[in-house]
């Protein structure tokens, strides 16, 4: 069945199963709401009193100017904060990747161990059905010269 013939609600299901994509596609989102709603609360002020602003960052006087800069502190916290999530799903996913392989490992390794138990105890039967087979052959062979 195509994508496109599939409803919207199964395909949004799809898309937030956990995988590092739909991770990182809600964090966008998440950021992109958060990011309007700033923006309808302060935007409109912001851009009125750009005006009346000098950016010398050393020398804030104006109490609108430094509204304005808490306001873009704020979003440098907000990007940072979202980078951080972003930098822990990522390690997150490579670690549970990396805790799958160790545990696939290990339980190869002790399968391993058990073929290779039975192959040296099937061996070891084999050596002993040779030689009973080969001291059979022998008494026959012994028995049917003196026949």
């Amino acid at each position: 069945m195509m994508d496109q013939e599939r409803p919207e609600s199964e395909m949004a299901g799809r898309e937030r199963e956990g995988s590092l994509e739909s991770s990182l596609l809600q964090l966008v989102q998440d950021h992109n709401q958060t990011s309007l709603k700033l923006h309808q609360q302060t935007g409109t002020l912001i851009f009125s009193l750009l005006g009346f602003c000098n950016f010398d960052f050393n020398s804030i006087t104006n109490p609108n100017c430094a509204l304005i800069v808490i306001v873009e502190e704020k979003a440098k916290k907000d990007a940072l904060r979202s980078a951080i999530r972003v930098s822990d799903l990522l390690v997150d996913t490579v670690n549970g990747g990396v805790h799958e392989s160790f545990v696939n490992e290990k339980r190869i390794e002790s399968e391993i161990r058990v073929i290779t138990s039975t192959i040296a105890r099937f061996t070891k039967q084999t050596d002993q059905w040779l030689a009973a087979s080969h001291g059979l052959n022998t008494a026959l062979k012994v028995w049917f010269l003196f026949i």
